[in-house]
Formats: structure tokens, sequence, C-alpha cells
């Protein structure tokens, strides 16, 4: 028998009491017939876009708040591009009147594009997608077509690959500092990274590398003082070979990393892959069901004497995958699986499993659940000895454990009037410390 505190017997009436006085109002929004509206109803569902700005540029349609009240359901999913930018795809899906028309249209900006820039080509793209829903309304007699040709030296960059010096290659540098300090505590953190990227149709070139340094003092209430340190860097490449245009690539890797948090002051790596994919990359943005396998050789090296007594040593690994990633209009969905295993003893291996789904389940209901679980019996890496007090408190090294878990569910519930157009920032700028 399970018992239930008062605390949560509370919660579960409060939950039950909200959608008791909600269901009149829901009963009161009646589904409007497949008649052609005056006025496109628009239900926008991206993860990712400026909903403000694009209610301001794209004006002309009524945007509500849920899929049931729209004409026009408009899934946008997207992805980062090899430039740096962000390729959005637009789905355009007819509901009622407008179920014969569907399209697709894609907007893809470029790492140097500025943010407004960004955001004008995805309202611009938006309201291109909107046009032969609109055609069907009595709003058609009042748009027009206009056209802004390019300039020559424009359309000779972009349709020329051969005049491209870089030959697709994208290059960034950055670096950063962050100082914190109060009366008794006081911090600072340098954070550096570089990368090189190449991406073509049939090959994906990566190059990265990442340094983080942590310093941290502390003042006690007797008076010591406690210093914290933790440093570490990653450099790595890979080369990912399209095998055909719609299911399979493969993988090679090389990889250095450094880390005083994981007992590891040298480990070098090479690995190699293979991807096999369920639908066609094409689809990528909208669904992929893939499985991944790679086997690699370490050699590592440690600060302090392991518990299994190595101060240094070569490893052979394995690692096998699976991952599920959905985006359709019902929501969200991915979900993934991995076990990976030291092929000198198969007792030292690691299980994880992930899972994270936003789905709208009924009229104004979602329910968002979210969740990771890893059982851990591959970390050889531990130094030998108990961690003191300081380590443990300042997360100094990473402690022997078993499993790692976390857990998230929640929903959301709104119902009301079925229109969301207004815009209005008052009051929407603040300056960190409130009201």
């Amino acid at each position: 028998m399970v018992v239930l505190g008062s605390g949560c017997v509370r919660w579960v009436a409060w939950c039950v009491l909200v959608l008791l006085l909600a269901a009149p109002a829901v009963a009161q929004e009646s589904d409007a017939d497949k008649s052609i509206p005056d006025v496109l109803r628009v239900f926008l569902d991206c993860a990712q876009c400026d909903f403000n700005n694009l209610r301001q540029d794209v004006a002309f349609v009524n945007y509500v708040r849920d899929k049931s009240d729209a004409d026009v359901h408009v899934l946008i999913s997207t992805q980062n591009t090899a430039s740096g930018g962000r390729e959005y795809t637009f789905d355009f899906i007819g509901l009622r009147g407008f179920s014969d028309l569907q399209q697709r249209l894609t907007y893809a900006s470029s790492g140097t594009d500025t943010e407004d820039e960004r955001r004008r080509g995805v309202s611009r793209t938006f309201g291109l997608g909107l046009t032969p829903f609109l055609l069907k309304t009595p709003q058609r007699e009042r748009f027009s077509i206009q056209y802004s040709p390019p300039a020559v030296a424009v359309v000779s960059k972009v349709t020329t690959p051969a005049g491209d010096p870089w030959d697709s290659w994208i290059f960034r540098l950055g670096a950063s500092t962050e100082l914190n300090g109060e009366t008794r505590q006081n911090s600072n953190r340098l954070r550096a990274n570089v990368s090189a990227n190449r991406t073509t149709e049939r090959w994906k070139f990566s190059f990265n590398g990442t340094g983080d340094f942590n310093r941290s003092e502390f003042t006690l209430s007797d008076g010591r003082k406690v210093e914290s340190s933790s440093d570490s860097w990653n450099a790595s490449g890979s080369a990912i070979k399209s095998l055909g245009r719609e299911h399979w690539a493969g993988l090679v890797r090389a990889e250095a990393r450094s880390s005083t948090q994981s007992n590891e002051e040298l480990e070098v790596r090479g690995a190699v892959g293979l991807e096999w994919d369920y639908f066609p990359y094409a689809e990528s943005t909208r669904r992929s069901m893939v499985v991944q396998y790679s086997a690699g050789v370490s050699r590592l090296k440690y600060f302090e004497r392991t518990l299994f007594g190595k101060t240094e040593e070569t490893l052979v690994d394995h690692r096998l995958a699976a991952i599920l990633a959905l985006r359709q209009p019902w929501g969200t969905w991915r979900a993934s699986a991995a076990y990976s295993a030291f092929l000198h003893d198969r007792t030292k291996y690691n299980l994880d499993f992930f899972l994270d789904a936003d789905v709208r389940l009924f009229r104004g209901f979602a329910l968002n659940v979210e969740g990771s679980y890893s059982k851990v019996r591959d970390q050889l890496y531990l130094p030998a000895g108990a961690a003191s007090d300081e380590e443990v408190l300042l997360r100094q090294r990473r402690l022997a454990t078993g499993y790692r878990y976390r857990v998230l569910v929640g929903f959301s519930f709104q119902f009301g009037s079925i229109y969301n157009n207004v815009v209005n920032p008052r009051w929407s700028a603040q300056t960190g410390r409130g009201f």
C-alpha cells in the first residue's frame, strides 16, 4: 500500500482543480469548420525562432496558440551548417480547408550573419511559404510580387564554387576570461577554443581544440583559506566519409586530452567507426534512426597511481549506440542507448540510456519527459586512496560510483483565447536586478 504525503496530496488536488476549472473554457472553443477564412490562421511550431519578430514581420495572418485552431501548421526544424550558420527547414502543413496543400522550404544563414540578418531571412522564407495558402483566401487581392535583382558580383560569387579561395574550410578562434569575487571568495577562469571544418557532400573534416583553466579561493569561518584548481584541454580531429548518398557513413578520429579532474595527465586515442541511418540523411531535420559502431585504441598516462596500480597503460575499447530522433507535428522525441566496454576486461563497461520527449497529448496539454541513466563500470582512471572533503565539495576529482541518473517530468496546460497576435515589448528589458 502506497501512502501519499500531505504535500503530494495537495499538489494532485491542485492539478485536478485546474483541469476542472479549465474544462468549461475548453468546451467553448469549438473547432472551426473547413470553410476558407477571411484571415489565415497559423500555428507556428519552432523551438529556436524569434516568435515576436515573426509576428511583427508577418502581420497579415492570425497566430493561434493551438494546432487544432489553425489553417496551417508551420513546423520549423533547424540544424547547424558547416559555415557556422544554421539551416532552417520549413514544413507548411495545410489543415481544414487547406488540407490539400503542403510544401517544404529551406533557408540557410551564414556563420558571419548578424542576428538581424538571420531573423530577416527566416521571416522572408516564412512569408513566402504562406503564399499558396494565402492565394486561397480573400486576402489574395492585397498581395503583389516584388523582386530585388542581385548585383552581378554577388551572382558570380554564389554560382561559381571555383571562386572560393578557402575551398569550403571554415576557421574559428575564441577566448574568454571570467573573474568573480566576494569578501570571502574569488575565482578566475580562462577558456580558449580553436576549430577548423570543411563539409562537402562526400566528406566532413573537423578539427577542434579547447582549454579550460579554473582557480578559486575560499576563506572559511576560522580564517583558513582553501584553494581549488582544475585544468583540462582537448584536441581532436575527425574525417567522415559518405558511403553512398542515403544511409551509410564511415569515421576516422584522433584525439589527445588532459584533465586533472579525471586524473588523466595525457590520453592519446585513435578510433574508426561506421554509421547506418534507417531513414535517408536528407530527412535528418525531421527524423533519423541511427546505429553507430566504433572501436579505438588509447594510450594513457595518469597524474596519480590508479586504484588498479597503473601509472600508464594502453586500452582497446569499442562502442555500440542506437539513436532515434523525431520532430513531428505532434511534438519531438529523442531516445538513445549506448554500450561501451574495454576489450581486455568485459566487466569494465558503461551502459547509457537517454530519453527526451515533448509531446502534445490533446488540446492545450503538453507532456515533457527527460531522463538519463548510466550504469558505470569503467572508471579505470580513479586515483588510489580516498578523496578528501575538500576534493568532494569542490569537485576537484571524479568520485567512484556505480550509476548516474537524472529525471525530469513536467506538463503544461494552456487555455483561453485562441489568438496569439500581439507583441507588446514594454518593460521587457531588465537590468538584472529585477523590478
